[in-house]
């Protein structure tokens, strides 16, 4: 198999590693980012891509970093929902001693 742009022989390790590299276009990132804002389809996707589920590197990472992101989001609204809820119950109970 040759190159198509310089014509020079390829031989098939080399092909396998560029495809391991190939970059991602910025609509694959837009639609990746789509894929995995699907609530449960999205989740057990970007689970299979984070831990090796496909060979593109960039992707993998890519899913890690998602990842990562949805993991801290999901943190913070635990923690704003636990406050919320603790300023509730405060006020509920100081409303009962106030009457």
């Amino acid at each position: 198999m040759n190159c198509p742009n310089c014509g020079a022989p390829i031989d098939e390790k080399t092909i396998g590693s560029t495809n391991e590299y190939k970059p991602i276009t910025m609509w694959g990132y837009f639609g990746y980012e789509i894929l995995f804002s699907i609530p449960l389809i999205g989740l057990i996707l970007l689970i299979v891509f984070s831990v090796g589920g496909t060979k593109n590197v960039n992707l993998k990472n890519f899913a890690r970093s998602y990842f990562c992101y949805t993991i801290i989001v999901l943190i913070l609204i635990g923690i704003l929902v636990a406050v919320l809820t603790g300023m509730g119950v405060t006020a509920g109970i100081g409303s009962l001693f106030n009457q």
